[in-house]
């Protein structure tokens, strides 16, 4: 724990909020949303019951507000690992540091993170409009390389699992992956009675997920035609997106509780997409908060 959190380190702006989120304290509710898509935080809090704080800076729109006895907080983060980043860490800091003092509280806060995103499905009987919660993520990215952090004998062999699996298939993977998993607590709660599985967190759309326009990318469609195929234990690889592996990874240094619930938009097994992606999103939306309002 640091004594001293100096300006170059906790950036607050004149007014008292953080740098990038540009929110105070006091602005931060109990439970938080995250959503990629700006446009999609007045869709989510639309549903509370009264809105309180409404402000944004750059990519991110925040809206505070009450849902029934709790009050949420749901926040756009923009798209990929580097603004989770960004995200993640202002997010604590607004409420387990005290800005004035300029170091940690010593009692901290642990905050409930639900992600309400949208993802490319990779098993075949998970359909598009379907949703899918997160039980653990592989990290395509690096984001997680830069913290001191220890993987759980859980993630641990889970890794092992991967690396034997593409060894059974002669494959050589352009990057090593981490794993993380998600809160156990969450998922049983809001995510039971949806598909749950691992879900593969790339650091871009096109090469990152195995698209080639113009640009060639160095994963294999190889890699793609066995991803269905790997178990760990009952788990499957059920999809591919860009925020969750950040998301847990962080949540878990941090000391937070992280959730990632999707709807799948596009199957990628099949080569579908779903032909009303907004009424798909406007459904995840209600089932997750009708599921957080249930919380204890």
């Amino acid at each position: 724990m640091k004594d001293f959190l100096p300006p170059s380190e906790l950036i607050v702006n004149p007014d008292g909020s953080i740098y990038h989120l540009n929110l105070r304290p006091e602005d931060v509710g109990d439970y938080i949303i995250t959503v990629g898509d700006q446009n999609r935080v007045a869709r989510v809090s639309q549903h509370f019951d009264e809105v309180t704080v409404r402000k944004e800076k750059r990519e991110f729109v925040t809206h505070t507000g009450r849902l029934g006895n709790k009050r949420i907080t749901v926040i756009s983060t923009g798209i990929g690992p580097d603004n989770i980043d960004i995200v993640l860490n202002e997010l604590d800091a607004l409420v387990n540091i005290d800005f004035e003092a300029r170091k940690e509280k010593a009692i901290k806060k642990k905050l409930p993170i639900i992600r309400i995103g949208t993802t490319g499905g990779l098993q075949p009987e998970n359909d598009v409009d379907d949703i899918v919660c997160s039980s653990a993520a592989m990290g395509f990215d690096n984001l997680m390389n830069f913290y001191e952090w220890q993987p759980s004998s859980v993630e641990q062999q889970l890794e092992k699992d991967w690396h034997q699996f593409l060894e059974r298939h002669h494959y050589k993977a352009p990057i090593r992956p981490y794993f993380v998993e998600g809160s156990q607590n969450l998922l049983s709660h809001i995510g039971a009675g949806y598909a749950q599985g691992i879900t593969i967190t790339a650091p871009g759309f096109y090469g990152p997920q195995g698209r080639t326009l113009r640009a060639t990318t160095r994963l294999s469609p190889a890699i793609f035609d066995h991803l269905h195929d790997f178990r760990f234990g009952t788990q499957k690889i059920t999809n591919l997106e860009m925020e969750t592996s950040a998301l847990y990874g962080l949540s878990r240094i941090l000391g937070h509780e992280a959730l990632s619930c999707s709807v799948i938009l596009a199957n990628r097994s099949k080569n579908t997409f779903s032909t009303n992606p907004k009424a798909a999103v406007d459904n995840l939306i209600i089932e997750v908060l009708k599921r957080i309002a249930e919380l204890e």
